[in-house]
């Protein structure tokens, strides 16, 4: 799992923006596409740094291309969230005891 990579692919607004609408299910290239402003070059862009951060997976079925999730790298994004926001809990807890030993 490249952490920077998926990370870097969910930084940009369009992007986190495609991965929200799919939280309801599988979509169209084009479905996805209809609520930006930008070129279906463009778009296609931002579609292949989600797939390949493999937060996303697309399949063809004749001349439409579906987008869908792939739950595991968000479901590890996840997790990865949740040790980092218990070690720092953790800190914060030493820095308070520290701080009420010192008064």
């Amino acid at each position: 799992m490249n952490f920077p990579k998926i990370f870097g692919a969910l930084s940009d607004p369009t992007r986190l923006a495609v991965v929200d609408k799919l939280l309801d299910g599988p979509a169209s290239v084009t479905d996805l596409s209809r609520p930006f402003d930008m070129a279906g070059p463009s778009f296609l862009k931002h579609l292949r740094v989600l797939e390949d951060a493999g937060i996303v997976a697309s399949n063809k079925s004749g001349r439409v291309r579906t987008v869908s999730l792939v739950p595991d790298s968000l479901m590890r994004v996840e997790h990865w969230v949740r040790q980092h926001r218990a070690r720092l809990g953790e800190r914060f807890d030493r820095l308070g005891n520290f701080l009420n030993q010192e008064q």
